[in-house]
C-alpha cells in the first residue's frame, strides 16, 4: 500500500513521494503564544501527530518541525494589559501548550523553534528578497511586493486582481499595494525590537516560518501543514517569499486540517465560543479527546458537542473493557482454534489490512477507527467462550492485543495503555467526581451477585438499575461482573 495525501496545492489526492527518500521533512505552523490553547489547536496537533507517527510506521526518517510564534501584537498587548514582560507571557503559554499536548499523547516534534531565536536568519532572508528586487524598504519597514511574484495566489486558487476584496491584510499607508505584506516592522515606542539594517524593529508573522523551515528542513519541504484558515494569507505569503528567495518550489505537499466548529461556526477566541484544552483535560481522559478529534476525516469540519464527547468516552471505555478481558485469556487446555477463534483470526487479518488501507487513503482516521470497532465486535463475540480457551486461542489473543497496541495505539494513540491501569484510573477519577465510594459500589455488586446466586433476579435487576441511575454501568462477563462509571 502507498500513502496518498490530498495536496491543497494541486487540489487532488496524490501518491506521497518525498524528495529524498527515506528522509521526509514536515513543517507545521504552531501556536501564537498569547493565550491558552483551545480544541482547534489540539485538533491540528493531534492530526499531524498521527501523520508523523504513520510516516515513521511506514519506515520514513521524519524531520518534524512545529514552531512557536513568541513575538506578536497579541502577545505585546496582553503583556501591556497585565503589566508583565512579554517574554513571560510567551513562556507561560508555550509551557502550558507543551504540557497539554504531552497529556494528549502528542509526540514532541524533532524541532520546536521559537521566532525570537531566529532573528538573524529572518534578517538574512529579507536581505535576499531585497537583492532579488521583490521587496522594498519604506520608512524603516520592509514589504514584499506581491505583484513581482507571478505565482501569487496559486495555493488559494484566487487571482491577484480578486484577492483584495475580503482579504485579511494589514492596512498601512507605506504599502505600494494593499496585498503587500510586512517582512520587517519598524519598532513602535515601548515595544520590543531587534536591530536590523533597516532600523530597529521586529519580523512580520509570515517571515518566521520561511526562515525556520529553510534552516531545519532545507529549501523544499516535503509536507507543510496547518489549519484551513492558514491557506490565505499566511501560507500563500510563505510560498511567495520562500520561492522568490530560493528560486525553488517551497512545498511539495500542502496538508490542511479542517476547523473545529460550535453550532457550525468556527471555534475561535475572538468569538468567545472556544473550549480550552485545559478544561477538557480536567473533565475527560486524554484519549477520549484524541478519539473525538479523530472521528471525522481531518479535512472535514468537526462540530464540538458535549454529546459527541460522551459518545467518544463510551466508545473508548468499550475498547478498554474488551482489552481488559482479552488480556485475561489463559489456556485452559491444549488444542487448536475453534469456530470462534477461526473467525477472530480472519477478523485480525482483515483489521490490519483495512486499518492501514484507511490511513493510506489520505489519513482517513474516521475509517481506521471504524475498522478498529468492527474488529472489536469480533473480539466481543470471541470472549464468552474464551474462559475455556485452547492454547492456540490464548496465543491468538496475545496477537490481537499486540496488533491493537501496534496499530491503534502506536499510530492513532488509542488503546496503547495497560487496560487494567486505564480502567482503575477512570473508576477512581469518575467516582471521586460523583462523590461515590468504591466500597459502596462493590457492596451493591456483591449483593447483586448474591441475589443472582439465589435466583432472585428481580432483586438483581433492581440493584443493577440502581447503580445505573447513579451512572455506573454493569456488564456481566464470563469473568464476573464488570463495571464502569459512565455518568
Amino acid at each position: 500500500m502507498r500513502l496518498k495525501l490530498y495536496n491543497t496545492l494541486t487540489r487532488r489526492k496524490e501518491v506521497f513521494e518525498p524528495l529524498r527518500p527515506p528522509r521526509v521533512t514536515m513543517y507545521v505552523c504552531g501556536i501564537t503564544a498569547y493565550d491558552e490553547a483551545h480544541l482547534g489547536h489540539a485538533r491540528a496537533a493531534v492530526v499531524f501527530d498521527v501523520l508523523y507517527r504513520f510516516l515513521r510506521y511506514l519506515g520514513y526518517e521524519v524531520t518534524y518541525v512545529r514552531n512557536y510564534t513568541d513575538i506578536d501584537d497579541k502577545i505585546i498587548n496582553r503583556a501591556l494589559r497585565e503589566g508583565r514582560p512579554w517574554r513571560d507571557i510567551a513562556e507561560q503559554y508555550i509551557r502550558e501548550y507543551q504540557e497539554e499536548m504531552a497529556a494528549l499523547g502528542v509526540a514532541p516534534p524533532t524541532h520546536e523553534p521559537r521566532a525570537t531565536e531566529h532573528i538573524p536568519e529572518m534578517i538574512d532572508l529579507v536581505r535576499r528578497l531585497l537583492e532579488r528586487g521583490v521587496a522594498y524598504v519604506a520608512d524603516g519597514e520592509v514589504y514584499f511586493a506581491v505583484e513581482r511574484f507571478p505565482g501569487y495566489g496559486k495555493l488559494s486558487g484566487r487571482r491577484l486582481s480578486d484577492l483584495i476584496a475580503g482579504a485579511r491584510v494589514e492596512v498601512s499607508d507605506k504599502k505600494r499595494n494593499p496585498l503587500d505584506f510586512a517582512l520587517w516592522k519598524a519598532a513602535k515606542p515601548g515595544e520590543p525590537f531587534w536591530e536590523s539594517p533597516w532600523g530597529p524593529g521586529r519580523p512580520g508573522w509570515h517571515l518566521e516560518c520561511s526562515a525556520m523551515s529553510l534552516k531545519y528542513c532545507g529549501e523544499t519541504l516535503d509536507i507543510h501543514g496547518g489549519g484551513l484558515d492558514l491557506i490565505f494569507p499566511h501560507h500563500e505569503n510563505e510560498i511567495a517569499q520562500s520561492e522568490a528567495a530560493t528560486g525553488k518550489p517551497f512545498v511539495r505537499f500542502f496538508v490542511h486540517n479542517g476547523l473545529i466548529t460550535v453550532g457550525g461556526e468556527k471555534m475561535a477566541k475572538s468569538l468567545g465560543n472556544y473550549v480550552s484544552v485545559k478544561d477538557m483535560l480536567s473533565r475527560y481522559h486524554p484519549e477520549v479527546i484524541r478519539l473525538f478529534l479523530l472521528t471525522k476525516h481531518y479535512r472535514s469540519p468537526l462540530d464540538y458537542t458535549e454529546e459527541g464527547m460522551r459518545e467518544a468516552e463510551k466508545a473508548l471505555y468499550g475498547l478498554y473493557g474488551s482489552l481488559y478481558f482479552l488480556k485475561r485469556v489463559r489456556p485452559a487446555r491444549e488444542g487448536e482454534l475453534r469456530k470462534g477463534g477461526k473467525r477472530l483470526e480472519k477478523a485480525l487479518n482483515a483489521f490490519r489490512e483495512g486499518f492501514l488501507a484507511a490511513l493510506c487513503d489520505d489519513l482517513n482516521t474516521a475509517e481506521a477507527i471504524g475498522e478498529l470497532f468492527r474488529f472489536l465486535s469480533e473480539i466481543n463475540r470471541f470472549l464468552p467462550a474464551a474462559r475455556e480457551a485452547t492454547s492456540v486461542e490464548a496465543e491468538l489473543s496475545e496477537r490481537v492485543l499486540s496488533a491493537i497496541r501496534e496499530l491503534s495505539g502506536g499510530i492513532l494513540g488509542l488503546g496503547a495503555r495497560d487496560p487494567e491501569e486505564f480502567i482503575e484510573g477512570e473508576r477512581a477519577r469518575k467516582l471521586s467526581s460523583l462523590g461515590i465510594s468504591r466500597e459502596e459500589v462493590e457492596e451493591k455488586l456483591a449483593a447483586r451477585e448474591e441475589a443472582r446466586r439465589k435466583k432472585d433476579f428481580d432483586r438483581a435487576d433492581a440493584l443493577r438499575e440502581e447503580l445505573g441511575r447513579r451512572g455506573i454501568e454493569v456488564r456481566d462477563t464470563p469473568w464476573g461482573p464488570f463495571w464502569m462509571v459512565t455518568a
